[in-house]
């Protein structure tokens, strides 16, 4: 299993995270041919090498034309990223990334994530960031994605709204349930893209057990009294028994006093907030009352964000909680060509054979939506697909 830890010891930005990857061994070709897939004009993203306290790393700079920007709200972004040719894997981790920051963005200015403004430059600053680091994540084909605890930095730092404390408000609000901290530096040390790419994207921990195999470093633009370096170790894992283990927490309750019409809505916000699985079941209670056990799946770090959603968005006055060991088939994604269009295929191993490979739901649906075809046929065609390419 291939390991990327970002060890976060001077925070963390969005030209950091792709400089390192960069250097890690990612392509800069294809993150290129990616970007290239865009509608994006009058900038140009440059690579170059430089040293921070006497350690080479690389350094990414995106320099735009300012004057020739227009305008783009999430929703502008959104559409443009979907109706893009970027590879489905790049698209999906692009979406997921600009979401988190458009809803951190959205509370902390009191609007819909769809109406989020980002500034002319800023814009395309993040979209060749974000995009970035997707296309590089994806060529490095990573199975799993850890981060140290997030430096922030401290002091003030200006921005379009004026004079704002550091971690700025959107970062702040997007590190909130996990592992930060600050150490007298006065600069602001994570931005909010570089927040919402190792929050939405990553598990949280000490560096964990593997083989280190090679690493990386991105520079961050600011001379610093440490070195201003994002740092990404590349590791393998053996994988024991045919599976991988992971330490989870389930959360429980019992509710027999609620409209159970809100059980669609509250699923949806616990997955939002980082559920990994959550179920419904019925239970007979107390004075023979029915009623329904909601159980919730989660990582360590997001465990009370979700208790305080249940707590907030539901009746019960009490969840259970407890650890428990996840055990999991070595996952990959492979790309099948349809007649639709490319679809991803979800293939599980045991002892290095395929056992279950399955049609991606979410490209199926896409392309389902955008050549008006059902949604059965398109899953089909890539199943065949997938089997003719097994069979060659």
């Amino acid at each position: 299993m291939k390991i990327l830890y970002f060890d976060c010891f001077a925070g963390a930005s969005g030209d950091m995270l792709l400089a390192a990857l960069l250097d890690a061994g990612a392509s800069e070709e294809f993150v290129r041919e990616e970007l290239a897939k865009l509608p994006l004009t009058d900038y140009e993203l440059k690579v170059s090498r430089v040293v921070k306290k006497g350690i080479s790393a690389l350094n990414v700079t995106v320099d735009v034309a300012e004057d020739k920007q227009p305008h783009r709200h999430f929703k502008d972004i959104a559409t443009m990223l979907t109706n893009s040719n970027l590879t489905p894997e790049v698209l999906h981790i692009s979406l997921s990334v600009f979401s988190r920051l458009a809803e951190a963005e959205g509370k902390v200015h009191g609007k819909i994530p769809e109406d989020v403004h980002f500034h002319e430059v800023g814009a395309v600053d993040s979209i060749v960031d974000i995009v970035g680091i997707a296309a590089a994540l994806h060529n490095l084909g990573a199975d799993r994605l850890y981060s140290s605890a997030l430096h922030t930095g401290s002091g003030f730092v200006r921005c379009a709204h004026g004079e704002l404390p550091v971690p700025a408000p959107a970062t702040l609000e997007l590190i909130t349930g996990f592992p930060a901290y600050s150490r007298g530096i006065e600069t602001e040390l994570l931005t909010p893209t570089g927040a919402a790419v190792l929050t939405g994207l990553s598990q949280f921990s000490e560096l964990p057990a593997m083989t280190v195999t090679g690493n990386g470093y991105g520079a961050g633009k600011k001379d610093l009294p440490i070195a201003n370096l994002l740092r990404v170790i590349v590791g393998e894992k053996e994988e024991t028994a045919g599976f991988v283990t992971e330490e989870a927490v389930v959360l429980e309750a019992n509710i027999d006093d609620m409209n159970p019409e809100f059980f669609s809505y509250i699923t949806g916000k616990l997955f939002d907030f980082g559920a990994l699985d959550v179920t419904l079941q019925p239970v007979q209670m107390k004075k023979n009352r029915p009623g329904t056990m909601i159980s919730v799946l989660t990582k360590a770090e997001h465990a009370e964000s979700l208790a305080q959603i249940l707590f907030s968005e539901t009746t019960t006055l009490g969840i259970r909680r407890f650890k428990a060991d996840k055990l999991m088939l070595p996952r990959r994604r492979q790309e099948v060509d349809t007649e639709y269009g490319p679809v991803r295929i979800k293939i599980a191993e045991l002892n290095g054979e395929i056992i279950n490979a399955a049609p991606e739901y979410e490209d199926c649906r896409k392309l389902a939506e955008k050549t008006n075809t059902p949604l059965k046929t398109i899953y089909q065609a890539a199943q065949n697909a997938w089997t003719q390419q097994i069979n060659k």
